[in-house]
């Protein structure tokens, strides 16, 4: 009976270091994204980019430059350049923002050659990375082609002092089924071992969230 008491107690002291380490280490649980190489040996376009709210851009019509302009692209996601008023721009590639002003320059001039060239970008929520909680500097940050989750802590700062790093989720849109799904990262790992399996791709409008830890 003494044995079995003692026994008790020890494994009643036990307990709460065990749950104390194993929020410590934060370990991975929850599905995961394949790692990413820190380096791209392979570098590729990524999406047609889509022209969102505050985007900074070229209208050229050519030999007509005087139909051309250049705008800011307005909150309500629209632009007004000369014989076209509040024609909306936000949704749609260059391509297309360019063949809607053909469309309508064609009752003022003969086979108008319209070009749209980004200047300053800032995409739509659907083309940035967002990332928040506990890091140095939260932000949305446009999305890259072949942009890591390495480059994208590199870009807010990295993790703040109380970052529970290896429990940060990645949210993602999956296009395929409608559903938003979650993914662990291990951003201690990533950035503070320099593991490279802790590396991964990011998708346009990815939110990386980073908890702060409870102790």
């Amino acid at each position: 009976m003494r044995f079995v008491s003692v026994s008790r107690l020890l494994i009643g002291a036990s307990l709460p270091a065990l749950v104390l380490s194993g929020c410590a280490s934060g370990g991975a649980s929850g599905p995961q994204l394949p790692p990413a190489s820190f380096v791209s040996t392979r570098e590729g376009p990524g999406e047609e980019y889509i022209i969102g709210p505050l985007d900074d851009l070229t209208i050229f019509v050519w030999r007509n430059p005087e139909l051309g302009a250049k705008v800011q692209v307005r909150p309500d996601g629209r632009i007004t350049t000369p014989l076209i008023t509040d024609m909306p721009a936000v949704g749609k590639t260059p391509k297309m923002l360019a063949d809607d002003i053909k469309l309508a320059l064609t009752q003022y001039i003969e086979n108008p050659l319209v070009s749209v060239i980004v200047n300053n970008f800032s995409g739509t929520f659907s083309q940035q990375v967002r990332i928040v909680g506990a890091t140095e500097k939260p932000a949305s940050i446009p999305y890259r082609a072949n942009m890591t989750l390495l480059d994208a802590m590199i870009s807010v700062g990295g993790l703040s002092e109380f970052a529970a790093g290896n429990r940060a989720r990645l949210v993602r849109f999956n296009k395929n089924t409608g559903k938003q799904q979650e993914y662990q990262v291990r951003l201690n790992d990533l950035l503070k071992k320099g593991d490279t399996k802790a590396n991964v791709m990011l998708a346009p409008g990815d939110v990386i969230i980073i908890p702060e830890s409870m102790f």
